[in-house]
């Protein structure tokens, strides 16, 4: 089971300051029982975002779709047909589904609506994978939707170490890539490595589901 809550709008709107077309992407799974990120909070998000726009004199053209579950891409197929039109998704899913999202459309930036408490997906029948951490912060909006905190196996949070060669990580150089070496990637294909210039503050765990990374 997966806990989150909504990101403050105000912080919603910052990240979609530049767009006027997006999709709200919801899910059904573990962030609609908690009462976070279903269809009807979708609903509610939706002329949230719109009413504040329209404050703003800058109106926001929202499309909303919500699937069974964002971490599994059979569900996710359903939003293909409706990204041509957008030009960013806000997903009120927990981390996994906005990292699942991201991996799926790797032109298009995706963004958090919640802040995650706990977390992970399915990459084959009968195993998981951890993706999120649970800090209860999210900052996939600067790392282009890959977790630095659980991705990577030191957990940092600016930039890659010294360990780092050929894109993949220390720890096992055969099979982990370094995921500050996946961030650089995608953000460079979004043209969003400014994102990097930004130094990140050190973690206050105190927001974590377990105060720290284990």
């Amino acid at each position: 089971m997966i806990i989150a809550e909504r990101k403050p709008i105000a912080e919603i709107l910052k990240n979609l300051a530049y767009y006027k077309k997006i999709l709200i992407a919801g899910c059904n799974g573990c962030v609609a029982i908690c009462m976070a990120g279903g269809e009807k909070e979708v609903g509610i998000l939706a002329p949230l975002l719109s009413m504040a726009r329209e404050k703003e004199n800058s109106p926001l053209n929202i499309d909303t779709i919500t699937v069974e579950r964002q971490c599994e891409h059979e569900y996710n197929a359903l939003i293909d047909p409706k990204i041509q039109e957008v030009e960013a998704i806000l997903s009120t899913a927990c981390g996994v589904g906005v990292q699942y999202l991201a991996e799926r459309y790797p032109n298009l930036p995706v963004y958090p609506a919640l802040n995650t408490s706990f977390m992970g997906g399915p990459i084959q029948a009968g195993v998981w994978k951890e993706f999120c951490g649970g800090c209860g912060n999210c900052i996939l909006d600067l790392t282009g939707g890959i977790c630095p905190i659980i991705r990577c196996s030191k957990s940092l949070l600016n930039g890659p170490c010294g360990g780092s060669e050929g894109g993949k990580c220390e720890v096992d150089p055969k099979s982990i890539d370094c995921a500050w070496q996946l961030i650089y990637d995608r953000l460079s294909r979004l043209n969003l490595l400014e994102n990097l210039e930004k130094i990140t503050p050190p973690k206050d765990w105190s927001t974590s589901r377990d105060g720290g990374p284990r």
